[in-house]
């Protein structure tokens, strides 16, 4: 009897099942970390002037820039190992600590001059106690990315969680007793060390220190290339707040982090989320199947991501005045001219972090490199002409533009260069786009007319616009199915039969 090949249904279901699992609990766990997030940052908006605000962004923008190449691309590397865990855990262990160590040293004292450049020397002591927070999740890196391999991305929730609360009850007291921007940076240290301690008991991975050379090279061949990538994208994430520091005051700064900040609820809430998942999932799926199951991942993957995110853009786009005024009063809202901008930029930029996880997978790690170097190429110009320009409103509408016109085409370019098929990707994403258009003609209607209480435009403008994307972006069988188990059956029957 001739021998069957493989069946990969399986395979693919449980990968499927496994994924799905653990984006439940990322979502879970970020919908309750996001929660807590906003409410912490109503209060410390009212708890701290804008300026401080400023301080915090400086500091913040070269932690985040640090992290983004902490580990040397060692969590990457270890959820891909094609391989068993316990192969790579002593060696992976060593090259994370090592990695984050060394940075520190080496930020600690460059602090000084990159505070400098910004004009920020209140920011040095900030910026040295966030950096810590670094060395901490080296430490724990292996750990991590242990928890993702095998989807246990619920115990990874529970640990944030629970560090975020220490973090928010730390911050708030320290923000109470005038101590400023340093609140920020002693409150997420704290988490830090809480969520590191948890994920080591998690993960269950036997502490044990080696270097096998042969391990470090595979490490290596495939972290470092992501590193670079992940470096280039965390200046993208980051060189506004550099460059919009150096063009305008730290209270302008403070707003244009707030902003920043706001545009920032759905990638923080959505796209961290999908990003615990979206490397382990089309990794497994490029090692176990073939090439077409990555394109058909990505085929479902990106309209999806653009039918959550799209709704909330365009809200935070047209409706931004008041809500930013309705949230933080009216001390806030010149921020709102530069999230109207910020909210698009928002957009590609969580398109562009799914496109890095499924490039990742495939390895091609060095097309996601070029295209973010390039992208930090054309931003770095446009954010200076536009911040001298038109301030914080000026680099958000630089940002935008090079966002759309460039990024957008590039990222284009390089998933068909990666060989995957992009006319489904871009059937499927007819609806959103013509969704999104047309919650934001609703939205601007219904605000003319509703008058100026920012509470009735949100609920009113706001809940309008998020049906109308949802009647043109969810199917029909969809819907009539959600009305069904919501007790419309016999209308929907008849309705459905004539």
């Amino acid at each position: 009897m001739k021998e069957q090949p493989p069946d990969t249904t399986d395979g693919l279901a449980d990968i499927g099942r496994k994924a799905g699992r653990g984006l439940g609990w990322s979502l879970l766990g970020n919908v309750v970390m996001k929660a807590g997030s906003f409410v912490m940052s109503l209060v410390l908006a009212r708890l701290i002037d804008a300026d401080q605000f400023g301080v915090f962004a400086v500091a913040l923008a070269a932690s985040q820039l640090m992290l983004h190449i902490n580990d040397a691309g060692i969590i990457a590397a270890t959820v891909q190992w094609r391989g068993r865990l316990s192969e790579i855990a002593p060696t992976a262990t060593v090259m994370a600590i090592v990695s984050s160590v060394t940075l520190y040293a080496i930020f600690w004292t460059a602090a000084p001059l990159y505070a400098l450049f910004v004009g920020s020397e209140d920011a040095v002591g900030v910026m040295r106690v966030l950096m810590l927070t670094n060395v901490v999740y080296g430490l724990s890196a292996v750990r991590s990315a242990a928890l993702m391999r095998r989807f246990e991305h619920g115990k990874l929730a529970l640990a944030n969680l629970i560090g975020f609360c220490g973090n928010a009850a730390l911050a708030i007291t320290l923000a109470v007793h005038g101590t400023g921007a340093m609140s920020f940076a002693y409150g997420q240290l704290l988490q830090a060390v809480i969520t590191g301690i948890l994920v080591i008991v998690f993960a269950r991975v036997r502490i044990r220190i080696g270097l096998d050379r042969a391990v470090a090279r595979g490490l290596l061949v495939f972290g470092l290339p992501l590193c670079v990538t992940m470096g280039i994208e965390g200046l993208l994430l980051n060189v506004d707040l550099l460059l919009v520091g150096s063009a305008v005051d730290e209270r302008a700064l403070g707003l244009y982090l707030m902003a920043f900040n706001i545009s920032a609820w759905v990638p923080g809430l959505i796209g961290t989320a999908v990003r615990y998942v979206a490397l382990p999932s089309f990794s497994r799926l490029a090692e176990d199947s073939s090439a077409d199951a990555v394109s058909e991942g990505a085929r479902r993957a990106i309209p999806m991501l653009a039918s959550v995110v799209l709704p909330v853009a365009v809200l935070m786009g047209v409706l931004a005045p008041a809500l930013v005024t309705f949230l933080y009063g009216a001390e806030w809202a010149p921020a709102a001219e530069a999230l109207r901008f910020l909210a698009i930029v928002m957009t590609v930029r969580m398109l562009s972090a799914l496109v890095t996880d499924i490039l990742a997978a495939l390895g091609s790690t060095k097309a996601t490199m070029w295209l973010n170097l390039s992208w930090v190429g054309m931003l770095v110009p446009a954010l200076l002409i536009g911040g001298r320009l038109d301030g914080i409103r000026g680099a958000a509408i630089a940002h935008a533009c090079v966002a759309v016109l460039y990024a957008l085409p590039v990222m284009v370019l390089v998933m068909h260069r990666a060989g995957v098929r992009l006319p489904p990707v871009a059937l499927g994403l007819v609806r959103p786009l013509l969704g999104g258009a047309v919650a934001a003609v609703v939205m601007t209607l219904l605000a003319g007319v509703v008058g100026e209480s920012q509470f009735v435009q949100l609920c009113v403008a706001g809940g309008g616009g998020l049906l109308a994307f949802a009647l043109v972006v969810v199917p029909r069988a969809v819907m009539v199915s959600m009305a069904v188990k919501a007790g419309l059956r016999p209308a929907l029957r008849k309705e459905s039969d004539a």
